[in-house]
């Protein structure tokens, strides 16, 4: 990172092989969508590069990373909700979804999916973050500008929240989120 700073920008190529891959995954978790993510991805490349004057080595570039990431699919996503409801006045009746739409859905299991659309877009970062990304809760408060403690209760009851919206889904289906540390399961 030092040498990036100092202009060696070839150096930052291998910053970007590093976490791609893992930024991709986080990005196609956050916005459900393969398509949006590989732009996301691009983008948050891009202001890492160009915010890198911003970066201090307190955190780990990791979080720093993920932090704008955060912030990234946040914007797009309210972006989408706002052309969502645009498209919902104008869009005629019997419309079907594409088949690239229809596969999307099912990216989680349909409970998993219900439950992960009924939550706040900041508890399907925590769920994503700690859940799939297996972040810890120390790097997740970075990451989220949070404590440690309140990142803790937040996380417990939004576990106890996405049991109670996957039970509501589920009937007699069986769904299991894990991390290293916790399970969900129904």
């Amino acid at each position: 990172m030092r040498r990036v700073k100092a202009g060696e920008v070839d150096c930052f190529e291998p910053i970007v092989e590093t976490y791609k891959k893992q930024i991709y995954i986080y990005c196609c978790r956050m916005l459900g969508c393969k398509q949006d993510a590989q732009d996301a991805v691009q983008d948050i490349f891009i202001k890492a590069f160009t915010k890198l004057h911003l970066y201090e080595a307190k955190v780990s570039f990791s979080s720093w990373l993920y932090k704008i990431a955060y912030h990234h699919c946040l914007n797009l996503i309210r972006k989408r909700r706002v052309r969502l409801r645009v498209s919902r006045l104008m869009k005629p009746a019997g419309h079907a979804d594409s088949v690239e739409q229809t596969l999307e859905r099912r990216w989680f299991s349909e409970p998993l999916e219900y439950a992960m659309n009924k939550l706040s877009v900041e508890e399907r970062n925590l769920l994503v973050l700690r859940v799939f990304e297996d972040k810890p809760f120390s790097e997740i408060a970075q990451i989220l500008d949070k404590n440690l403690s309140a990142v803790k209760k937040k996380y417990a009851r939004m576990k106890q929240k996405v049991i109670k919206l996957m039970e509501e889904k589920g009937g007699t289906e069986l769904c299991e989120i894990t991390d290293s540390r916790t399970k969900i399961e129904y």
